[in-house]
């Protein structure tokens, strides 16, 4: 008797791709999917999501317990993130202790959270955001427990910072260490 083995990927999703093998939406036929990144084994989901324009981490499986596990508020999700303009004290405090956004049109204030600004983002892909002279930007360490639709984008903007770029660098022990847009990695779990 064989039994099938569960099989685990790691992707660094690049920018402009959902996070999905099959389009069933007639107003988005052009849209770049997963699996034209790599040839997947059949059964092979997304944990998670990042949306199309987010990109970095996202682990796949064809394991829904592990899935579960991953996607559920027992693991950390650390994104760095790129806001418009010089980032205050005040704003990455409000930040960390949680602010109010709108999840399904209902007002919903964000657990806790760790934010720190960072100095180094020498370790993330360098893709062109916008231009110099549309002024200054700053990046910050997002690591969250939770994760609603466009949560950190919500919360960047709810303080007055909108996200210019979201990379997910971290999913529990999970990291994206030196991966480049587009690359594919088995492991084993």
């Amino acid at each position: 008797m064989v039994v099938d083995q569960h099989r685990y990927y790691k992707i660094y999703k690049p920018y402009g791709y959902l996070s999905q093998f099959v389009n069933n939406q007639n107003r988005r036929k052009n849209k770049k999917l997963l699996n034209g990144l790599y040839d997947f084994p059949s059964g092979i989901m997304a944990v998670g999501r990042l949306d199309e324009k987010s990109e970095g981490l996202l682990l796949l499986t064809t394991d829904g317990k592990f899935s579960n596990y991953i996607t559920s508020s027992k693991v950390e999700k650390e994104y760095h993130v790129m806001v418009d303009g010089v980032i205050s004290e005040a704003a990455i405090t409000a930040l960390g202790r949680g602010v109010s956004i709108s999840v399904n049109g209902q007002a919903y204030t964000t657990k806790s959270c760790k934010v720190r600004l960072l100095k180094d983002t020498s370790h993330i892909f360098n893709r062109p955001v916008r231009d110099e002279r549309h002024g200054p930007t700053s990046w910050l360490s997002i690591t969250l427990n939770e994760g609603k639709f466009r949560q950190v984008r919500k919360m960047t903007a709810s303080v007055g910072f909108p996200t210019l770029r979201l990379v997910r660098v971290r999913v529990g022990n999970y990291k994206l260490e030196d991966m480049k847009p587009g690359d594919v990695l088995e492991f084993n779990y």
